[in-house]
């Protein structure tokens, strides 16, 4: 008897469900509340069951896996052309995902743990509350020079010269604006206390994950960038190489070739926004380092060298990203292949 695959569109309180028996079968719906829905899974036969990786996915994909089901993930991107035009509901959701779920060239997502919705959750929150210092930090600096008083570049030294000079009673602001600024001050203050120590329990974790660790031997790899992979990853061998994990995270080239003419432009930009952007900058700290140590006259590992000659051809911006790709692709490969990393290749000895 063919197996039966049931497509759920996932929602707060009311969850569509679309059954089919087969491939051929007819679909059938049901609408369920979340206890309803919870016990449906408990008390059904093992199926297929398909979901959209959205709110809420990852939770009722490990349900459905305890319960004994099969789950499979689906991006929504590429769910939408199958649900039918000028009929966007619950119920067309639902069946769409039980066409798209057989088309072999949309690669499923893999479920992710507790443990990696943790770390996730940690690297969200933290990223919020950067962005809420900084816009502050914006905020002071840009009031000041409405005054007439120019700010330094650098958010540290900002927020240092800012309260040396509302300490300053010869400064020329209003009293009411004075209070409001120093405001301001404390609540970056206060933010930069909640995510240092967001880090410090960041940094306890690393010390418990040999795979983090691992990561943390790669040039331009720290902590933050090693528990973002591991946190936003749900699982390293769905990428068969390297340049499909580049792929993934945005890094390669866009394509848009016809015929025998090929067409690359700049980075596709797909993928996790965060995860590319902590990748970046660890390709700029690896290529000021190597500039720095290539002043002083020291040796360069391989990498390094590779950097600096991308650099000296087409330029700082195109290395980094270059960089960036090619670190990439060596986090697949230490990751993948449970290696450490080596900075230059093993030498072949002469028979």
């Amino acid at each position: 008897m063919d197996a039966m695959t049931i497509g759920v569109d996932l929602a707060k309180s009311t969850f569509q469900v679309a059954m089919r028996m087969g491939v051929d079968g007819p679909v059938k719906g049901q609408r369920f509340t979340r206890h309803q829905f919870e016990r449906f899974l408990r008390t059904h036969r093992s199926a297929h069951v398909v979901m959209e990786a959205g709110g809420t996915a990852h939770h009722w994909a490990r349900v459905a896996h305890t319960c004994g089901h099969r789950v499979s993930l689906l991006p929504p991107q590429y769910v939408r052309p199958y649900v039918r035009r000028h009929r966007k509901t619950d119920r067309t959701d639902a069946a769409g995902l039980l066409d798209a779920v057989r088309n072999p060239d949309i690669h499923p997502v893999v479920p992710k743990t507790v443990a990696q919705q943790e770390l996730l959750a940690l690297h969200r929150i933290r990223r919020q509350w950067m962005t809420s210092r900084t816009a502050r930090i914006n905020a002071v600096r840009g009031f000041f020079q409405e005054l007439g008083i120019p700010m330094a570049r650098g958010a540290k030294t900002a927020c240092r010269t800012a309260a040396h000079l509302l300490a300053d009673a010869t400064t020329p602001i209003p009293f009411a604006l004075r209070t409001a600024l120093h405001e301001l001050l404390c609540e970056v203050h206060d933010l930069e206390t909640r995510v240092h120590t967001i880090e410090r329990q960041l940094a306890h974790m690393v010390a418990e994950h040999p795979v983090i660790q691992r990561l943390q031997r790669i040039p331009g790899i720290g902590f933050l960038t090693a528990t973002a992979l591991v946190a936003t990853v749900g699982h390293i061998h769905a990428f068969r190489t390297g340049r499909r994990f580049a792929s993934w995270i945005g890094l390669t080239p866009s394509e848009r070739s016809s015929g025998e003419r090929r067409r690359l432009g700049c980075i596709s930009k797909a993928g996790d926004v965060y995860l590319r952007t902590l990748l970046t900058h660890g390709a700029r700290s690896v290529l000021r380092a190597a500039r720095y140590h290539q002043r002083c006259g020291r040796p360069l590992a391989r990498l390094p060298r590779w950097a600096l000659a991308v650099e000296q051809r087409r330029g700082y911006n195109k290395a980094t990203v270059a960089l960036a790709n090619k670190l990439a692709r060596v986090v697949w490969v230490v990751w993948s292949r449970d290696v450490e990393f080596c900075a230059e290749p093993p030498q072949a000895v002469a028979a």
